[in-house]
């Protein structure tokens, strides 16, 4: 049973202290927000609340946080075919993963070579046309 003052629904009450706590201090409308939001989670008491934190915390840790299912990718099965299927397709793919960096690789360095090759042609123009200018009418640049 819920016995707070203020219930954690959507209510006049709680929508107008929304409203007022974003008006006076935004940080205050937005506990207001998370309590009307999750305040049924934490059951209205301070123990309860700091029990489903601590959960919360512990369910977290135990995925590893942001990279749970990275680590979760290579824990066994139990099934020793899977596991080996498994470990064969993730080698295969590693195999194309690396394959593709090579090509992207070489057809970066395709790419700068022409970039060479357009720029030293330019070049090359650019000196052609330098030098003959002034030998065929004696224009200045």
């Amino acid at each position: 049973m819920n016995t707070a003052l203020i219930k954690p629904e959507w209510s006049a009450l709680t929508i107008a202290l929304m409203v007022l706590g974003f008006i006076i201090f935004w940080p205050l409308g937005f506990a207001v927000l998370a309590y009307i939001l999750w305040g049924e989670y934490f059951g209205g008491s301070k123990e309860q609340a700091e029990t489903w934190l601590k959960n919360k915390k512990g369910a977290f840790k135990s995925r590893g946080g942001c990279h749970g299912r990275a680590r979760h990718r290579h824990q066994a099965t139990g099934n020793a075919a899977f596991d080996d299927y498994r470990a064969e397709q993730l080698q295969r793919l590693e195999d194309e993963r690396r394959r593709l960096e090579e090509e992207r690789e070489a057809f970066e360095q395709y790419l700068a070579n022409l970039h060479k090759a357009r720029d030293r042609e330019e070049f090359d123009r650019f000196m052609r046309e330098r030098n003959a200018g002034p030998a065929e009418g004696g224009q200045a640049y």
